[in-house]
C-alpha cells in the first residue's frame, strides 16, 4: 500500500504535461481528498452541485463516475440539481438547513457536498454551509477548498483532468492502493 502524497506525484506524472501543473497542488489536493475518499469508502454520498457555467461538467462527472468501463462498485454521486429541482428557489440559511435535513434523512450514511465553481454564486453558500463539503472554488481561497481561477483559458481542460485524477484516486482506494 503506497502512502497518498507519493501516489498522487506518481498519478501527476503518468499523465505528463497535461497535468505538470499539479506538481506545486498536490499537498493541497492530497489534504482535502483523503477525508472525502474515507467518505466514500464508508459508505457516503457525493451530492454534486455547481454553478450554471459548470453545468455541463456535473454532466460529465455522472456521465464518467459510474461508467460501465470501470471495474468498479457502483459509487452514490447524485446531482442536488436533478434531486432537489427548486434548488435554485433557495434565498435562506434556514431553507438550506431545510434542505440539509432532508439530505440527512435520504442518505442515511452521510452525504457530502461537491462544488464545483465560483464562490460568489448562490449555489455555493449551500456548500460552504457545511464545513466538510468538497469545493472547488473558483476565485476565492477558503479553508477546505481548491482554489482554480476562472480567468484561466485552460479551465476546462483542468477540470477534466483533475477529475480523471479524483476517479483514479477512487480506484486506488478501493483497491487499496494506497494509505489515506
Amino acid at each position: 500500500m503506497q502512502e497518498f502524497m507519493k501516489w498522487t506525484l506518481d498519478a501527476i506524472r503518468t499523465e505528463g504535461l497535461s497535468m505538470s501543473w499539479m506538481e506545486a497542488k498536490r499537498v493541497e489536493w492530497t489534504l482535502l481528498l483523503a477525508p472525502r475518499l474515507r467518505h466514500l469508502l464508508n459508505g457516503g454520498t457525493f451530492v454534486i452541485i455547481t454553478d450554471d457555467e459548470r453545468a455541463w461538467f456535473e454532466t460529465y462527472i455522472l456521465s464518467n463516475i459510474n461508467n460501465s468501463q470501470n471495474t468498479r462498485p457502483i459509487l452514490p454521486f447524485v446531482s442536488l440539481r436533478s434531486f432537489y429541482p427548486a434548488l435554485d428557489s433557495i434565498n435562506s440559511k434556514d431553507e438550506m438547513m431545510l434542505l440539509d435535513d432532508m439530505l440527512s434523512l435520504a442518505f442515511g450514511n452521510g452525504y457530502m457536498y461537491f462544488y464545483i465553481g465560483k464562490s460568489n454564486d448562490k449555489r455555493s453558500q449551500i456548500a460552504k454551509l457545511n464545513d466538510d463539503s468538497y469545493l472547488w472554488l473558483f476565485d476565492e481561497q477558503v479553508q477546505n477548498s481548491f482554489f482554480l481561477s476562472s480567468k484561466d483559458e485552460s479551465l476546462d481542460t483542468k477540470l477534466i483532468s483533475l477529475f480523471k485524477l479524483f476517479n483514479k484516486s477512487i480506484d486506488a482506494a478501493l483497491m487499496a492502493q494506497i494509505s489515506l
